[in-house]
């Protein structure tokens, strides 16, 4: 070979090497002027928003990475969504203002959100009806230890670590068994003595059962069967008042020795509440406001008071005159609506569903009609709304009462060939269609909906109502002749005390995980939660001295459910129901 070949030879040699150094030089360090840099771009931290560049390229949280020319100047902001904070730049940047950057090798930059209760953008409330804590989640202790949770929960003592006795009150003494041809017609009530036996705590095999009360009378008289209106709950009278509500009602139960009133389900049969109970927030000292049946109740859901009212209105009582939540938020500027399924006929109407609310119980009820018709809409609609990403600021969900979805027992007994009314499990899973609407759509980042159940409905619970503070100075205004605390007063003849326990969940992002609170609250303190969201004044006494739910219930540090459960059961309804035996 000729010198030159061989010079040459080298020459195209030793320019490989150089030029394989040059690119293996580039993938390790600094990138050459004119060519490209990746900028990557995270989100952290409990809140959401989003960062854009300039020039454009980076739009995350859909576009996280782009790739820029190196050395040109780019500038990142960051964007919180309505009601969360920017907290600042990590990474290739630091500080609170924009991010600018001139970058000579690919580089990665985070912002950080953080939240608060003004993160909070749809308060969803849903209460059912008639359901006592016991009777529902007495035994979540045990599904929360078979589970491998540790969190406390006061539920049925014989599902307690260690287990207790299995709770038991007086029965009716079977000497003196229902008949209804008995004359005098006294002879029919339950009677109570020394040789009443003990009806223990039970599962329940069914999931529909007959209606006990939770009216005035029977609720005192559960709290203590020998005197309603002693200082000392002794809590033994639920049975009785079953009983002898199933034998005057006309025509009477087929229970009329009042069984169904210390029946419970398990996990098995609320495989859908359980779940949501021990992986979000729960509670085992929530209460209904009052010791009376559901109208004087949902009434404090919606004023914080009954207005002295311990009896549904009548036609001749009129509405009620007192603010109500709703008052104050369209006052202050907040969007809301009221959702209701719509009753057998199919109505949807503006009127029908004003017709189905609790809110036609007060003289703004006919305001709200009247001047904001398109704020009632179906549940139908609030699905489509949580989809959607198009829910209020504030969301009232009644009970699916005239479909039978609300989970409250039978009122009546089926005609002859006819199905009973009404299962617990298709209340349950109608339930769960509207939470996982809202926890699979767009608006989980910022929501939070609470659900619980407007009383006991008569249904068993160990624990005795609460001292509470009067809303507003008026006792009982409706009592009849010979009612309870017409006679002889005691300390829970005026609206100073609570009704009983009621199961209640606060599913949210920021819903503390496996979390039960053991403080003291009713229903207004969800008003309390709602006035301090959107700065409104309290509506009475008894709202302004509740417990402030977001620091009792809500993680906004860590945001603890951020991403949702993917392991959401769906509820269970192959369950028998049936009226005719016990249990």
């Amino acid at each position: 070979m000729h010198s030159v070949s061989k010079l040459l030879i080298g020459v195209i040699a030793i320019s490989s090497a150089m030029f394989l150094a040059s690119c293996q030089g580039v993938s390790k360090g600094a990138v050459q002027a004119g060519q490209n840099v990746q900028l990557s771009v995270a989100t952290a931290g409990s809140g959401t928003g989003t960062v854009s560049s300039n020039p454009g390229g980076i739009t995350c949280g859909t576009t996280c990475s782009a790739m820029f020319e190196t050395g040109k100047s780019i500038t990142l902001t960051a964007t919180p969504d309505a009601g969360f904070t920017f907290a600042g730049w990590s990474g290739a940047c630091s500080g609170t203002s924009t991010c600018s950057l001139n970058l000579s090798a690919d580089a990665s930059v985070t912002a950080t959100f953080t939240a608060s209760l003004q993160s909070i953008n749809h308060i969803i409330v849903m209460a059912q009806e008639n359901r006592s804590l016991d009777s529902y989640f007495g035994a979540l202790p045990q599904y929360l230890a078979t589970n491998g949770l540790t969190q406390s929960f006061d539920g049925l003592p014989q599902f307690a670590n260690p287990a207790g006795a299995t709770p038991s009150v007086p029965g009716c003494d079977p000497a003196f068994p229902y008949d209804p041809n008995a004359n005098p017609p006294q002879l029919n009530n339950c009677t109570f003595d020394s040789a009443s036996p003990q009806v223990q705590s039970f599962h329940f095999q069914t999931m529909c059962v007959e209606n006990p009360s939770p009216s005035w009378n029977e609720s005192h008289v559960d709290w203590n069967l020998m005197d309603p209106v002693n200082a000392t709950a002794t809590l033994d009278g639920f049975v009785h008042t079953a009983a002898n509500d199933a034998r005057q009602i006309v025509p009477p139960f087929m229970d009329v020795n009042g069984l169904r009133a210390m029946g419970y389900y398990d996990n098995n049969d609320l495989n859908y509440y359980y779940f949501l109970a021990a992986n979000f927030a729960t509670s085992d000292m929530w209460f209904s406001p009052a010791m009376t049946r559901t109208q004087p109740n949902r009434m404090y859901l919606l004023a914080a008071t009954s207005h002295g009212h311990a009896y549904p209105l009548t036609p001749t009582s009129g509405q009620v005159n007192v603010p109500i939540i709703f008052q104050l938020l369209q006052n202050a500027g907040i969007t809301w609506k009221i959702y209701v399924h719509p009753d057998a006929t199919g109505c949807t109407t503006a009127q029908c569903l004003y017709n189905m609310s609790y809110v036609n119980q007060f003289t703004y009820g006919q305001t709200m009609l009247q001047q904001f018709p398109q704020n009632f809409v179906t549940t139908d609609q609030f699905i489509t709304d949580a989809k959607n990403g198009t829910l209020p600021q504030f969301a009232l969900i009644e009970p699916a009462s005239s479909v039978g979805l609300d989970e409250h027992p039978a009122d009546t007994d089926p005609m002859p060939g006819m199905p009973p009314c009404c299962s617990v499990q298709a209340g349950a899973n109608f339930a769960s269609s509207l939470i996982n609407a809202v926890i699979t759509g767009p608006s989980w980042k910022d929501s939070a909906f609470i659900f619980t159940f407007d009383e006991f409905g008569g249904f068993y619970d160990h624990v005795a109502p609460q001292p509470a503070v009067s809303p507003d100075g008026i006792p009982p205004q409706d009592l009849l002749p010979g009612d309870t605390c017409t006679s002889v007063t005691g300390p829970n003849c005026d609206f100073t005390y609570t009704g009983y326990r009621v199961p209640f969940i606060l599913v949210s992002p920021y819903a503390k995980k496996n979390f039960v609170s053991h403080a003291v609250a009713d229903h207004t303190a969800i008003l309390k939660l709602v006035e301090t969201r959107f700065g409104l004044p309290t509506l009475t006494a008894r709202d302004a001295a509740q417990i402030d739910m977001s620091t009792e219930f809500f993680d906004f540090t860590t945001a603890p459910w951020k991403t949702p459960p993917t392991n959401v059961p769906q509820q269970n309804t192959t369950g028998a129901c049936y009226l005719d035996h016990l249990p």
